[in-house]
């Protein structure tokens, strides 16, 4: 029986790769913040032949948090643990900045949770001798979005966060893996300002993610146009790419109202 955690299971990405990994000899554990949604997640996943648990479990809540992560590694570590649960909020419609308290708050469920599972279930797959880690970063990890300062900054800090892990845990046979997608449609996709180029429908996203994580590959990224020129924006001195995203769309004039 293989053994799969995915947190953010009720949003897009989440409920499309529970219904890739639903199927015969897979265990799910699925964590969501939507009752309803989830419960009805679980039946469809049970449909096609997956064994399924649910977790509603605080995940900004140490001592919650801790406890649900000890009731997985019981008897022994999962196999797969997609950390997926995030939020985004952006500089507002009149570009005026972020709420500091929803920044907080997406700094948390963005990067910290991310950082105490894997910090808590890295030490024990190390000493099982197998798992898998899966973090999801985002395109935007490159080079920070005008318009999204603190989602930006919570998934550069994921990628860094990830491949520091992935080079500790390798020699142990624990594989990391850091998932950098571009556009995929969700709500929180759709809420976000700017353009949206290149946009995915979560399924395809859900199966390229599951081919990468299957690989064991350091980086799960796409679509490729989109990495690319990301990639760049990286790799170009600051002022240049602070430039182009202003002559894409990116910049204060663009922003909307903070959302989860």
């Amino acid at each position: 029986m293989t053994r799969i955690v995915i947190t953010g299971a009720t949003g897009a990405i989440g409920q499309a790769l529970a219904a890739v990994y639903a199927r015969p000899g897979n265990q799910l554990i699925l964590h969501g913040r939507q009752r309803d949604v989830l419960e009805r997640l679980a039946d469809t996943c049970r449909h096609t032949g997956a064994e399924v648990e649910l977790s509603q479990a605080e995940l900004g809540d140490d001592d919650a948090l801790f406890a649900w992560l000890d009731s997985l590694c019981t008897p022994t570590v999962p196999d797969i643990v997609i950390i997926n649960a995030g939020m985004n909020i952006n500089i507002g419609e009149n570009g005026s900045g972020e709420p500091w308290e929803d920044a907080s708050r997406l700094l948390e469920i963005n990067l910290r949770v991310p950082m105490a599972m894997g910090n808590y279930l890295g030490k024990r797959m190390r000493a099982a001798g197998h798992g898998q880690l899966v973090l999801m970063s985002s395109l935007a990890a490159y080079h920070g979005l005008p318009v999204t300062p603190s989602y930006s900054a919570s998934k550069a800090g994921v990628k860094a966060y990830g491949e520091a892990l992935r080079g500790w845990l390798a020699p142990y046979g624990v594989g990391v893996s850091v998932v950098m997608p571009g556009y995929v449609s969700s709500k929180m996709c759709h809420e976000m300002p700017g353009p949206k180029p290149f946009l995915w429908q979560p399924e395809r996203a859900a199966k390229v993610i599951a081919r990468g994580i299957e690989r064991n590959r350091a980086r799960i990224s796409f679509p490729f146009p989109l990495n690319f020129g990301c990639w760049w924006l990286a790799v170009l001195p600051a002022a240049i790419s602070q430039r182009l995203l202003t002559l894409f769309g990116y910049d204060h004039d663009h922003g909307g109202g903070a959302h989860r």
